[in-house]
């Protein structure tokens, strides 16, 4: 692979989004009050990142 990127950098924000996405599930399913809010949160994140990719490709 000559002059290409890296497999580290190339899979390292498909990774953080699960790592996201996998905290988001937990939180939602084992607790009420804080752990909701924390869910709400991590579980959005790959929702803007999906609308950022987009507002890129269209603009």
């Amino acid at each position: 692979m000559k002059g290409g990127r890296p497999l580290r950098a190339i899979f390292a924000m498909p990774l953080l989004i699960a790592l996201a996405t996998l905290v988001g599930l937990v939180a939602a399913l084992t607790g009420d009050g804080l752990r909701d809010a924390a869910s709400w949160i991590a579980l959005a994140i790959p929702v803007l990142a999906v609308c950022w990719a987009m507002r890129i490709r269209t603009g």
